[in-house]
């Protein structure tokens, strides 16, 4: 039995049936035969002796230090009744024993937890291979935790929900049943990403920026198409003015007490206004301010941009260090700061360069967030979710941001591609002065959009179109002239692949239109479309007596009655 007291052990042992206390030793330290004091009752005191000792003799006994040792009748014994100062020979052979160094077995050495042990090296580092994996582990829970809780607050805040594109709604891997499609142009995507300069800006709801992201989840492709804030529009209810004040003169009618309300209000105002003009349906909206612009940029650490040309721009030096070279020509590094500059100046360059510098700086930032050294990063995904969530306003859901983000991470920025209305040979824009404003307007006459849809609609041509490749025929059975030239435009400007426009041999004038399936169900896409657009069902073979035979390798023959003769006037 061991009783421990100050540092020092005293030994029991059992002598005619009784438990006596021995003399003491302190575990693991040589004997000495000085004695330095004793132990009464378990409690250390000095001894005369102790004090009586000299300093040479302690200055000859070795370092460290010693046993107690005990004599029969001398100073240092323990305090027994004077009968018990006579040990025994049993006694006397404990005593020797106790006078020797304790050594601990293998037990007690483990027990002890003696880092030096070797056997015992193995198993301390697999627990501490094991406490630092628990602490790695609950760091990464955690920091995994606060995302999450941080990216629900958000999306509560950013994802708000109505906007519905069909190829979304019915599936995120691009096999869309035919049944979803209603018309051409449903296997695209259409964001309408705005731009406004935000609280602290002159006409803060103004869309300085008006671009459409046309995503194709068929073909993996990308289409940006800028429209200039300048376009001189009719807008419904408000009359003639600039597009982009509709969006402002949306949220300002709006009787919607919040908000989130005012926006949708402004939005859809928006897209009553372009819609008729571009020719195709905007399924999703972005606003973005120039703060959350300049933050997102920052967050992701910047973006590289080839600049084609060097940009000079003196009015708005002051906000670059009163440098007017706001960017030299090659491959630059921007931070959001320098970023928004490069995007917003127009002052000493077009209104549609400054539209080919944002889709530059748009396609850069989607690289670098798509990036795996983005999403490798929590501070930025953190810093990239607060810039997003602050001020930005999107009509998606969180289903819908997965599947765009999926489809978007697929597309590589060689298939993004960059529309504007100026560049030759569609140069469908030109500049003017209406009362006093510097507008812009179509070549072909105010209001006069069809050029400009045509060339849209074929840009951004629906993707299973797109990816079928039908050869159509066109022939006009109806005594209406140029009825088949206007149909075969019109098709092909929704891209499908029309190859022949001509007259029935034998014009019978026939009440409705036919179309005929010749690939055998084949390109069920370009049928669907078909029968949707002509409000028919598709016959497998040509009708008998029209005498028409078209050319080999044709997958759709249209044979066209008198009711599209009436759709057209």
């Amino acid at each position: 039995m061991f009783d421990i007291l100050y540092g020092v052990v005293t030994h029991e042992r059992k002598t005619h049936g009784k438990w006596r206390k021995n003399r003491a030793s302190i575990d693991g330290i040589l004997p000495s035969q000085g004695q330095i004091g004793v132990l009464h009752n378990n409690t250390y005191s000095p001894s005369s002796q102790a004090e009586a000792s000299s300093l040479g003799d302690i200055n000859n006994r070795a370092d460290g230090f010693h046993a107690y040792r005990q004599s029969p009748g001398g100073l240092g014994g323990s305090a027994l009744d004077a009968s018990s100062a006579s040990l025994n020979s049993e006694d006397e052979e404990i005593d020797a024993l106790l006078d020797e160094p304790i050594e601990l077995d293998e037990n007690d050495y483990k027990g002890k937890k003696d880092r030096k042990h070797p056997k015992n090296r193995p198993v301390r580092a697999k627990k501490i291979l094991k406490r630092t994996a628990l602490v790695l582990l609950i760091l990464i829970l955690a920091g995994a935790g606060y995302l999450g809780v941080k990216f629900y607050l958000v999306q509560k805040h950013l994802f708000h929900g109505g906007g519905k594109a069909p190829v979304l709604a019915s599936s995120c891997d691009g096999d869309v049943p035919v049944s979803q499609l209603s018309k051409e142009g449903d296997g695209r995507i259409n964001i309408l990403l705005l731009g406004i300069g935000g609280p602290g800006h002159d006409g803060p709801d103004l869309t300085d920026t008006i671009m459409v992201a046309s995503i194709d989840p068929v073909t993996k492709k990308v289409d940006l198409l800028s429209i200039p804030r300048d376009l001189w529009v009719k807008i419904p209810h408000d009359g003639y003015q600039k597009i982009n004040a509709a969006y402002p003169n949306g949220k300002e009618a709006s009787s919607a007490k919040d908000e989130n309300g005012q926006d949708k209000d402004g939005l859809k105002l928006l897209d009553q206004t372009l819609q008729p003009i571009i020719g195709i349906n905007i399924h999703y909206h972005v606003v973005v301010d120039f703060t959350a612009f300049q933050q997102a940029v920052d967050a992701v650490g910047g973006v590289d941009v080839n600049v084609p040309e060097q940009l000079y721009d003196p009015t708005i030096a002051w906000e670059n260090h009163y440098n007017s070279v706001i960017a030299q020509k090659g491959i630059q590094h921007f931070d959001g700061h320098k970023a928004l500059l490069y995007a917003k100046s127009r002052e000493t360059s077009s209104d549609f360069a400054r539209a080919e510098r944002q889709r530059l700086i748009l396609v850069a930032l989607k690289d670098k967030v798509f990036s795996a050294g983005t999403f490798a990063n929590p501070v930025r995904i953190s810093s990239l979710l607060d810039s997003l969530g602050n001020n930005v306003y999107t009509d998606f859901d969180s289903s819908t941001i997965k599947c765009l983000y999926s489809e978007v991470q697929k597309v590589p920025s060689s298939n993004i591609k960059s529309l504007d209305l100026v560049t030759p040979p569609n140069n469908l824009l030109t500049t003017d002065n209406i009362e006093g404003l510097s507008v812009v307007e179509p070549v072909d006459g105010l209001y006069d959009y069809d050029r400009i849809q045509s060339f849209v609609r074929n840009s951004l041509r629906d993707g299973f179109i797109a990816r079928e490749n039908a050869q159509v025929a066109v022939y006009n059975a109806t005594n209406t002239a140029g009825l088949a030239t206007q149909t075969a435009d019109t098709l092909k400007s929704y891209g499908y692949n029309v190859k022949t426009v001509d007259n029935a041999p034998n014009s019978t004038n026939p009440a409705n239109t036919t179309v005929v399936d010749l690939s055998k169900g084949i390109d069920k896409y370009t049928r669907h479309y078909l029968e949707t657009r002509f409000g028919v069902i598709a016959q497998s073979k040509l009708p008998t007596g029209t005498g028409i035979n078209p050319p080999l390798g044709t997958s759709f023959v249209i044979i066209l009655g008198t009711d599209t003769a009436s759709n057209n006037q």
